[in-house]
């Protein structure tokens, strides 16, 4: 099998094993989740909006008879929910085979979370790192487990503001989004190194979705030249030629989860034209997010912020 020819049908089967998947009433999340469903897997939908959780699981169960669906009330921008939410799976499952860190936000209007966090490093990076801090213990415990985090092609314009994290300088969204891609991939190679020098099965592998048409988009869709795109037709002609529905862009997250060749530090994307779309491949992320320097003080400053050691 080349690169290029991994598929769904790759996917060895999932029964008895649990997941747990951030952001999963829509997009690359719910489509992760209900292929995992399917594969026999118990899939716990860890998100904001319970009514949306709730339908989403009706969904996959309407779909799937046999399947195991879960919900667990999560928001990523609030460290108290994270920590009620580890507890409460901690507590449910004795296992945990694959956490999925797949929810996000992209440049959205300036916000804090509720800890003070500039709302997209907060909510991209801050929470996902504290929430894997607080499963880790579940995850060590279980062979072979897995944590894949969702990065994403504009990890390439990223910069770690070191002295304005927060951007209470001037918020700027497109640079804050690039760091919290960034700071995503910087986590998954720091944490892999961290697991393989304690011996873990456990591995860290990241992915990004490419150009997937989600809800993720919304407020990128705001900003000055969307609606002129709009308008004139050449958005519509664009998303034909580069972009991919949430299905194709969940692939890259799938790939990462249960291919049996995966070792540890990975990056999966799409084959395409800029990594926009197409079968789910090996990729490069770009040389910042390999700095070891970068990745230790990253890691040093979310643990400080956070409040959540990690026991390797």
């Amino acid at each position: 099998m080349t690169q290029e020819d991994w598929n769904l049908s790759h996917i060895p089967d999932q029964t008895g094993r649990v997941a747990v998947v951030t952001g999963s009433t829509s997009g690359t999340g719910f489509e992760a989740a209900r292929v995992l469903a399917a594969r026999g897997a118990t899939v716990v939908l860890a998100c904001r909006n319970l009514p949306k959780a709730e339908a989403a699981v009706q969904r996959i169960q309407a779909a799937h008879p046999a399947s195991r669906v879960e919900v667990q009330a999560l928001d990523l921008a609030s460290l108290a929910s994270v920590r009620a939410a580890a507890a409460a799976i901690r507590e449910r499952f004795d296992r945990l085979d694959l956490l999925f860190n797949n929810a996000g936000v992209m440049v959205p209007p300036y916000g804090k979370t509720e800890d003070g966090f500039e709302l997209q490093i907060g909510t991209n990076h801050f929470g996902p790192f504290a929430l894997t801090g607080l499963l880790l213990e579940r995850l060590l415990a279980t062979q072979g487990s897995r944590v894949v985090t969702m990065s994403s092609i504009g990890h390439r314009m990223g910069h770690i503001y070191a002295d304005d994290l927060h951007f209470d300088g001037g918020y700027r969204a497109w640079p804050a989004y690039g760091q919290s891609k960034l700071a995503n991939l910087l986590f998954t190679y720091e944490l892999q190194r961290r697991l393989k020098a304690a011996g873990a099965t456990t591995c860290s592998v990241a992915a990004h979705p490419g150009w997937a048409r989600t809800e993720l988009q919304r407020h990128a869709e705001q900003t000055w030249w969307a609606p002129w795109l709009r308008r004139s037709g050449l958005l519509k002609g664009l998303e034909a030629l580069f972009s991919q529905d949430a299905f194709g862009g969940a692939q890259p997250l799938l790939r990462a989860a249960t291919d049996p060749a995966v070792t540890g530090g990975e990056y999966f994307g799409p084959w395409g034209f800029q990594e926009m779309k197409g079968a789910p491949v090996q990729v490069r992320s770009n040389a910042l997010s390999h700095d070891e320097g970068l990745q230790r003080w990253m890691w040093r400053r979310s643990e400080q912020s956070t409040g959540v050691a990690y026991p390797i």
